[in-house]
């Protein structure tokens, strides 16, 4: 960049070359096969919980490395610049585990979260279905007592690590009647009677992420596993989901920089009409304007990055990020990929990737429309 990062520690950039490390011995290597798989085998995620990659910011009470949105960051950051496509570690860690720490019982965290940590237990959380994306009020999935137990019926799609996941957090409406003031947050293991997994979800990018369809049909769980109190659970989500959307929004601002550099590279290199790419005037005019752009997008990141660790970053900023950040992606995307021509229509160069991966981030952890609607209540 034109100016130095000052956001990060010496602590955060000694994580930082750790993670770079096990993205190119262990995840770079493995991409194709995770490709036609579906999903990262359960072995990385283990390998990963043995080098601490796995919810750095969780107490060290609990497992974790007791470290800040920071660490969660710079990991964010080196998987976006390796180009790795389909890893869950950042739902995994910064969005499911948060939730299990700030509102579970000691029990249920001593029960889940070190083995978070380690790997051996891998999370989710079941808010989309069918009929309800972005819209949290209108999920049909409900969660009735009886006695000492809570039945659930209902389906989930879209689930991130869908089909590799021990432990969801399921959304469900333990008093339809109210709405959303009656939604709870309930934890399900992946064994349960009635619990199915349903079909990996062909999708038009990230054909590693484990996505999935889930299912609960008579699923019985125990009171205890409600995860803070009955009814609270939209509340819940409001508060933790400003930091999913920041997560995003991390790692677009890296992304678009990576993929300007190879751009710039490309151009360099590549020849037509006798002469390089670059040197067409079209060309540098249009790498400048999207220079001058991702220099304003991590300015405005890093910015939110340090009221984040100092935990000030508040819903509509979240938002702001979000909604600017992944717009400001997938335009930035689209003008780069033309200047490689046909080649930039070839997955084997990382553009074409990063053009088909990235679409989805103006559409999950809450679509733009949702982000303009956040922010202009605070017009």
């Amino acid at each position: 960049m034109t100016f130095p990062r000052t956001v990060f520690r010496e602590d955060h950039e000694m994580l930082r070359q750790t993670v770079r490390r096990f993205l190119e011995r262990e995840c770079k290597p493995r991409q194709a096969q995770w490709d036609q798989d579906g999903k990262v085998d359960r072995e990385t995620w283990l390998k990963a919980g043995r080098e601490g990659l796995l919810c750095t910011a969780l107490d060290p009470e609990w497992g974790g490395a007791g470290g800040d949105f920071g660490h969660s960051a710079v990991i964010v950051e080196e998987i976006a610049r390796a180009g790795i496509s389909g890893l869950g570690f950042g739902l995994h860690s910064d969005i499911v585990a948060p939730y299990i720490e700030r509102l579970g019982t000691e029990a249920q965290k001593r029960q889940w979260l070190p083995k978070a940590a380690s790997g051996e237990v891998i999370l989710a959380i079941a808010m989309s279905e069918p009929g309800a994306g972005s819209d949290l009020k209108a999920i049909r999935t409900t969660a009735r007592r009886e006695g000492d137990e809570y039945v659930i019926n209902g389906a989930k799609t879209f689930i991130s690590n869908g089909l590799n996941c021990d432990l969801i957090v399921v959304v469900a409406k333990t008093q339809p009647e109210l709405g959303a003031k009656g939604v709870s947050l309930i934890l399900v293991e992946a064994d349960r009677a009635g619990f199915k997994k349903g079909r990996k979800l062909e999708k038009m990018g990230q054909e590693a992420a484990d996505t999935a369809e889930l299912f609960f049909e008579d699923v019985r769980v125990p009171v205890s596993n409600l995860l803070g109190e009955e009814n609270k659970g939209f509340a819940y989500l409001m508060q933790e989901l400003a930091q999913e959307r920041f997560i995003i929004a991390v790692g677009a601002a890296t992304k678009l920089e990576v993929m300007l550099d190879e751009t710039i590279r490309y151009t360099k290199e590549r020849k037509v009409f006798g002469q390089t790419v670059f040197d067409f005037q079209n060309t540098r005019f249009k790498l400048a304007e999207i220079k001058a752009r991702t220099t304003a997008l991590r300015m405005m990141v890093d910015q939110y990055l340090a009221e984040h660790m100092r935990r000030k970053l508040t819903v509509e900023e979240a938002a702001i990020a979000k909604l600017y950040a992944t717009e400001e992606l997938g335009r930035s995307l689209d003008e780069l990929l033309q200047l490689y021509g046909g080649y930039g229509y070839m997955m084997e160069y990382p553009i074409a990737r990063a053009f088909v991966d990235s679409r989805v981030n103006r559409i999950y952890g809450g679509t733009s429309e949702v982000m303009k609607e956040l922010i202009s209540r605070k017009l």
